[in-house]
Formats: structure tokens, C-alpha cells, sequence
């Protein structure tokens, strides 16, 4: 993976972090809801939104498909997959926002949803409703199902 030059720091999460932090966004969200559903933006809220299913006890999952965060496409988002319906009183799960672009996209497909992150960089901030822990805009977070192992 070459890091973009935009991005001084690195950070690599482990999977019991990504479970801890999760667990800390359920606690959080306990008195927002209740909720319909959850909403997992993939592929990145994928991970976090099946563990805030269990424990928000939540039944219906479903996925909004956003395209463009890798390194040769970065800057144009597309939409693979939508639902129907505004998003009112669903979670919609993602595991950062950074920029807040894609954020963006998808609040104004589901303008009536509860969006929550695990990390937030300034620049997407606002574009949440919850979070757990905030990002310098600067650092590059590594989480466990982007980590390639070598064969």
C-alpha cells in the first residue's frame, strides 16, 4: 500500500479494538433510539454494524454500496446500491468518516437516519450525529480487513 502524501501518520487497528471501540458506539447510541434498523455503509460499516446489531439487539440489517476510496479512484464516489425510504429512525453505520464526502452522499439519499462513525477526522465531524474516538485529519487508519497478509 503506498501511503498518499497528504497523510503524515499511519495508524493500524486491531480487531479487538474495532470490537472495543464498536461496543463503546453501542453504549453511546442506547439512548437515541429505539431503531428500525441499521443501515451498514460497505464496505467499511460492514464489520461495525453486525457487532452494534447484536448488541443493540437489532434484527434488520440492510447496506447502502458506496464506490471510490481506493487509491486510483478516491475522488469519485458511486453508488453501487440504495434503499428505499428516507432513513427515519434507522442507524446508519460506518466505520470513519473523514472527508465527509461520502458521509454526504449518503445523508442525502437518507436524510432522516441516525448517522454514527467509530472514528471521525475533523473534516467529516459534522456530518455525524455519534461517534467514539476522533482522527487527525492527517492520520491513515489501517483496519484489520483492509490488512493484506502475505501467502
Amino acid at each position: 500500500m503506498t501511503l498518499d502524501p497528504a497523510f503524515s501518520h499511519t495508524r493500524s487497528l486491531s480487531w479487538d479494538e474495532i470490537h472495543a471501540v464498536t461496543r463503546q458506539l453501542a453504549r453511546r447510541l442506547q439512548g437515541k433510539g429505539p431503531f428500525d434498523g441499521i443501515i451498514a455503509i460497505a464496505r467499511g460499516g460492514l464489520v461495525p454494524a453486525a457487532i452494534l446489531a447484536i448488541e443493540l439487539n437489532i434484527r434488520k440489517v440492510d447496506t447502502v454500496c458506496i464506490a471510490g476510496y481506493d487509491e486510483s479512484t478516491r475522488h469519485d464516489l458511486e453508488v453501487l446500491k440504495r434503499i428505499s425510504g428516507d432513513g427515519a429512525g434507522w442507524l446508519v453505520v460506518d466505520d470513519l468518516v473523514d472527508t465527509g464526502r461520502t458521509a454526504q452522499v449518503v445523508r442525502d439519499m437518507l436524510p432522516g437516519g441516525h448517522y454514527a462513525t467509530l472514528y471521525a477526522k475533523p473534516s467529516g465531524r459534522p456530518m455525524v450525529h455519534t461517534h467514539v474516538e476522533d482522527v487527525e485529519q492527517e492520520t491513515w487508519l489501517i483496519f484489520p480487513w483492509e490488512a493484506v497478509e502475505q501467502i
